[in-house]
């Protein structure tokens, strides 16, 4: 009789240090090869060393594995997008959806292009277009969003010590003029409602918002947990949101990558142009890779790789 396959959700099998520890070899033998480019279109990140490499994981116990500069803080740029997209959802539900569309983009992050044929509708809440829009909810929907997204984030962590990066915010302002047109392009079409400079403030602030591997895992808890966080034990939001969040990072997490990404490493994740990637292997656990150096289309080069390793190695994939 056949034997059947092993269960790809059963970690007991797995031995997560060891295969961490070969991850973080195999990735840091690439570091001489002059495998892609920092984020230097952002002053604050272009001297961001380019030899880093963390990747931790979160089960959903709360045991963390982790390994190289898992403990080394970043600012997690676009990666902030899934946060405030639960935000905005838990505020406003399914009429999010008649301000932001949910397909992926095919065009690069910052792309102006799409706006104008689609009438100032985004094609997605992780484009830069979308998360404006998204920051936008959260401002009309939240007292004090600035205090609202930074407790979110210190309950999702459970790190009382993550806030903001002012300095790396101000760089941003400084340098972020596709944003300012974007920006300005959406609120031309009526789907800006709150003052473009104040939108402006509140996106580069999540942005800089800064964080390390173990944080961002633990943080992608509540999407591996129906929408339970396990650091706080609350109920962020719905399993029905939870798997909503899901499709959506897996459709558009990685830009116009989202498609090679899906058929090389097939899980839900974000990733930020400071090298960071979030992912999420759905009832076991939330993972975060970093290495600042980034492909053409604005990913971890090694982060993705290294997420690819994973899961051949472990079997962990949704496919």
């Amino acid at each position: 009789m056949r034997k059947p396959p092993n269960n790809p959700y059963d970690i007991s099998r797995l031995d997560l240090d060891d295969i961490l520890g070969t991850i973080n070899e195999e990735v840091r033998q690439r570091f001489g090869e002059n495998r892609g480019e920092v984020a230097d279109y952002i002053p604050a990140l272009a001297d961001v060393p380019r030899d880093r490499f963390g990747m931790a994981l979160a089960l959903l116990d709360g045991t963390v594995h982790e390994v190289g500069n898992a403990r080394e803080r970043f600012s997690i740029q676009s990666v902030s997008k899934v946060y405030t997209l639960t935000l905005a959802l838990e505020a406003i539900g399914d009429a999010l959806w008649k301000r932001v569309d949910r397909e992926p983009s095919g065009d690069p992050f910052n792309s102006l292009i799409q706006l104008e044929h689609e009438k100032g509708i985004p094609r997605n809440p992780f484009m830069n277009a979308g998360a404006i829009v998204t920051a936008d909810v959260v401002l009309s929907n939240y007292g004090d969003a600035e205090a609202t997204l930074l407790e979110f984030m210190r309950a999702r962590s459970g790190n009382p010590e993550v806030g903001a990066d002012v300095e790396l915010a101000k760089s941003e302002r400084e340098s972020g003029h596709r944003n300012v047109a974007l920006a300005n392009f959406i609120r031309s079409y009526g789907n800006l409602h709150n003052d473009v400079q104040d939108v402006l403030d509140f996106y580069f602030l999540q942005c800089s918002l800064r964080m390390d591997c173990v944080d961002l895992a633990r943080s992608m808890q509540y999407l591996a947990d129906g929408g339970r966080c396990g650091p706080s034990g609350q109920q962020v939001t719905s399993a029905e949101g939870a798997t909503r969040i899901n499709a959506m990072m897996m459709t558009a997490g990685t830009y116009d990558a989202a498609g090679d990404f899906a058929f090389h490493v097939g899980l839900p994740a974000k990733s930020g142009v400071s090298g960071a990637i979030v992912a999420v292997v759905p009832h076991v656990m939330g993972l975060c890779v970093w290495s600042p150096a980034l492909d053409r289309k604005g990913n971890s080069l090694l982060g993705g790789y290294a997420l690819h390793r994973f899961t051949r190695m472990t079997g962990l994939s949704v496919f």
